[in-house]
């Protein structure tokens, strides 16, 4: 059965999403592998802890195959780049010039921790290379999330495909697609679909708004891909791997250009997206 005042953050990273959610009125179960940002979370949010509103299961998501213990890439330049995933770790330093530390950290069982609390009502998930891990552990589940959001697929469109078909296997049939820079731009709808309006500015880093509070209309399968072909066109022209980033005659212009245009939009170009999507029996 889905706990409706339930909200998984998987990825609290220093605990901007965790602490919109609880704002809001929804308990939290939120997940952190990075040490320091533990500590910095259980500082922040002591009240919320002792109060039982906030859980923090400590450790790195896996899959189940995997040991008690798992290697851990923190980033020295951007915590929110911490991975299990080596390759990931490995392309931060290649492509960005910003290298990892590896750490060891306990590993989380993700079926383990739905069976102990229970199905959330949103479920939210961006921890770098592990988001479908805790989607597929949803196939053991009858019950599903209402709403699950993650940081969708970039390189790969094959990837990507993969993503929406497991939504639509998990019985999830309406998506929306929102461009992470632009989060800190959203406003909550009033009033709100999701609990207690709050006015509530988002800032950079955070997922921002959720379920039917999100902005723009929810598109079919077809009209998602669709929508994604697009956007991997970008990738393609302004991606990490394109052209332009890679030619050393462009790429100054590249980076002046993409300055500019998160200058004038507060969107980059072309960016991160996250996946949202709605369960077919949410009504």
């Amino acid at each position: 059965m889905i706990n409706k005042n339930l909200i998984y953050d998987v990825g609290m990273h220093k605990g901007e999403d965790t602490h919109y959610y609880l704002s809001k009125g929804f308990s939290v179960i939120a997940f952190e592998a990075d040490p320091d940002l533990i500590k910095l979370a259980k500082k922040k949010f002591y009240n919320e802890i002792n109060k039982q509103k906030l859980i923090i299961v400590e450790g790195a998501i896996v899959p189940e195959n995997f040991s008690n213990k798992v290697q851990f890439y923190k980033n020295k330049k951007k915590t929110i780049w911490g991975t299990v995933v080596e390759n990931w770790a490995k392309r931060n330093k290649e492509s960005f010039d910003s290298e990892s530390i590896s750490i060891q950290v306990n590993s989380i069982n993700f079926k383990e921790i739905l069976n102990k609390y229970g199905v959330p009502y949103y479920l939210k998930i961006d921890i770098e290379g592990m988001d479908l891990v805790c989607c597929e552990a949803l196939l053991s589940f009858n019950d599903k999330p209402s709403f699950i959001s993650i940081e969708s697929e970039k390189i790969s469109f094959e990837k990507l495909k993969y993503e929406i078909n497991l939504f639509e296997k998990l019985g999830y049939n309406n998506y929306k697609i929102i461009q992470q820079g632009s989060v800190n731009q959203q406003k909550e709808k009033f009033p709100s679909k999701e609990k207690k309006y709050l006015g509530y500015k988002f800032t950079v880093g955070s997922s921002g708004l959720f379920g039917e509070d999100l902005p723009s209309k929810w598109l079919n399968k077809k009209d998602t891909l669709a929508k994604y072909k697009k956007i991997f066109l970008l990738y393609k022209i302004f991606g990490d791997n394109s052209f332009l980033r890679r030619n050393i005659l462009t790429k100054h212009f590249f980076i002046f250009f993409t300055k500019i245009i998160y200058k004038l939009t507060n969107v980059s170009i072309p960016g991160w997206y996250d996946t949202h999507a709605k369960h077919k029996s949410f009504k």
